[in-house]
């Protein structure tokens, strides 16, 4: 899955899935898409990641308490 830096607009793409929606994780391994060539590996934290759209990620993807949170 592709998500978006927020800072840099730059495209990571996700290696594992199960790690972007485990709620108890706050980083994902993913590889930055710039340039030709594929990048290595690298941990980015959830809170830096939005969706394609700029959208926010789900909290029940970052907060292990976001049934007991009202916005």
């Amino acid at each position: 899955m592709f998500l978006k830096d927020r800072k840099s607009g730059d495209l990571v793409d996700v290696i594992e899935m199960t790690t972007l929606t485990n709620l108890f994780r706050d980083s994902v391994e993913g590889r930055l898409q710039a340039g030709e060539e594929q990048q290595d590996p690298q941990m980015f934290k959830k809170s830096e990641l939005v969706f394609m759209s700029g959208e926010e990620l789900p909290r029940c993807w970052t907060d292990p308490n976001y049934r007991s949170k009202t916005k």
